[in-house]
């Protein structure tokens, strides 16, 4: 009952809390907007994590990462931008919790969750050995390429997002991709029967 006095008559809309949050920088808006869509973002977190706890954290540290990304990001969909916001914090830290990358599903799909496949079955040194020759392969992409599949695949931007962040025209996008995810599975492929 005490609470409810000091809750808003009305509630807003996301884009109104949005609007208020970059305008004001007022944390108790962004958090009542959040709360709004916790338990959207715990299930995301909990179907990648698969602890409760892990997942937990996951929400905690995503909502400290969105008092600084929507200051510079303008987001059109606040749910939808921040079940990508979730998915691709949930696939950095299994990334850093020794996670394959799979050089099939990145080419034979379109979806970064085939990409990513955690392998405990694996030896360390074969992890390592594999991130560290994605890495080397990236390196290899004209610089047009990598940064395409970089946006498209690590930060789950579709072609317009792309096209808007780089400058290119979405023609140019797709054409990186395809090409870039050519030039990778090719080196990845030279690399691993080399």
């Amino acid at each position: 009952m005490f609470l409810k006095i000091f809750r808003r008559k009305t509630a807003l809309t996301d884009a109104e809390y949005l609007s208020e949050y970059r305008r004001t920088g007022d944390l108790a808006g962004l958090g009542e907007l959040y709360e709004r869509h916790m338990d959207m973002v715990f299930a995301v977190c909990f179907k990648y994590m698969g602890e409760e706890d892990e997942a937990k954290d996951a929400v905690m540290q995503i909502f400290e990462q969105l008092i600084t990304d929507l200051k510079t990001h303008e987001v059109q969909n606040f749910k939808s931008w921040l079940h990508s916001v979730a998915r691709n914090h949930c696939l950095m830290q299994l990334r850093q919790k020794r996670v394959v990358v799979g050089d099939e599903g990145i080419f034979e799909n379109e979806a970064f969750e085939n990409f990513v496949a955690e392998s405990p079955e694996k030896e360390n040194w074969e992890i390592d050995s594999q991130l560290s020759d994605l890495g080397d392969c990236l390196q290899t992409l004209a610089q047009e390429q990598r940064r395409s599949v970089e946006l498209f695949y690590f930060q789950q931007l579709c072609y317009q997002q792309i096209a808007e962040q780089t400058g290119f025209a979405i023609t140019k996008v797709k054409s990186y991709l395809q090409n870039g995810k050519r030039n990778l599975k090719l080196c990845m492929e030279g690399k691993q029967h080399g």
